[in-house]
């Protein structure tokens, strides 16, 4: 079995790394950045010149690219090559109707796609502990299971194909509102004195106590935005969640709130910044 592996970012390095060194197998990869492949080559990662190589070589091919019309290109090219009886896992956050097309078209040339987006940041991929939320056909979620294990800590199936998005998309807007709530109230409790750790161990004598307060406040405290999880992928996953909402008839105001703070932060050149940098937003730092 020859694993393939597309999209050498900043999670898709560590993503890659653990298949080598856990499965101890061959892996192919691509990546349009030379830099990042000859990164995997040192690695002992076998560098490919196309993506479509990659796909000639490997038995399952995992991709992870970050928007729904690099996926559509990515596989608009994939598609042209004999793919009859591979297997694709998308780990890439994209529209999860983009994805369901993208899976039909790839079962009409013979092969299966599963979605697999992944939750947690840098750190827990170069740890292997990410959460992965599978979509598609339950066998060959099975049969790869193995691999997404090298990559993940928590892995659960959420049904046919493109529900691994739609979880995706729900827990990211979920912890966009949350870091929102935790900016709002660290802005009041700063204006009326409250100094930042006192803060936090006094919210968690409470039922306030949350992930991002305990781990965002020191940053958040020194203006230390380096991205864990940047501003721009928060704005394209609230995006989505904001479409979403809409196409169910729902009218979330919440939604909306995040999406035009997420907007704003990317309109004051935020992008590359952790998205716990929309607190500057909030408090009107710009």
């Amino acid at each position: 079995m020859e694993i393939g592996f597309i999209g050498l970012g900043t999670m898709g390095i560590p993503m890659a790394l653990n298949i080598l060194n856990k499965m101890k197998k061959t892996i192919h990869v691509y990546d349009i950045s030379e830099k990042q492949k000859a990164e995997m080559a040192e690695h002992g990662a076998v560098s490919e010149n196309s993506a479509e190589d990659v796909v000639n070589k490997s038995d399952i091919i995992i991709t992870m690219v970050p928007t729904s019309k690099n996926v559509e290109d990515l596989y608009e090219k994939i598609l042209t090559q004999n793919i009859q009886g591979k297997i694709f896992i998308d780990m890439s956050t994209i529209d999860p109707k983009v994805s369901i097309k993208t899976a039909e078209k790839t079962g009409g040339k013979g092969a299966v796609m599963l979605d697999a987006p992944v939750v947690k940041s840098k750190a827990a991929a170069e740890k292997g502990e990410l959460g992965i939320y599978v979509g598609g056909d339950y066998g060959t979620y099975e049969e790869v299971k193995d691999i997404l294990r090298c990559m993940g800590k928590n892995i659960i199936y959420m049904g046919e194909n493109g529900q691994g998005l739609v979880m995706k998309i729900c827990h990211n807007i979920l912890v966009g509102m949350i870091q929102n709530g935790v900016n709002e109230v660290l802005t009041l409790a700063e204006k009326l004195g409250i100094d930042y750790e006192k803060f936090v161990t006094a919210i968690s004598y409470g039922g306030g106590q949350n992930f991002y307060l305990d781990s965002k406040w020191e940053t958040i405290k020194r203006r230390d935005f380096e991205p864990a999880f940047s501003v721009q992928n928060m704005n394209k996953d609230v995006n989505l969640a904001c479409d979403l909402q809409e196409n169910c008839g729902l009218d979330l105001p919440g939604f909306e709130h995040i999406k035009e703070i997420y907007s704003e932060a990317m309109e004051k050149g935020f992008g590359n910044e952790d998205f716990s940098a929309s607190f500057k937003v909030v408090k009107k730092e710009l």
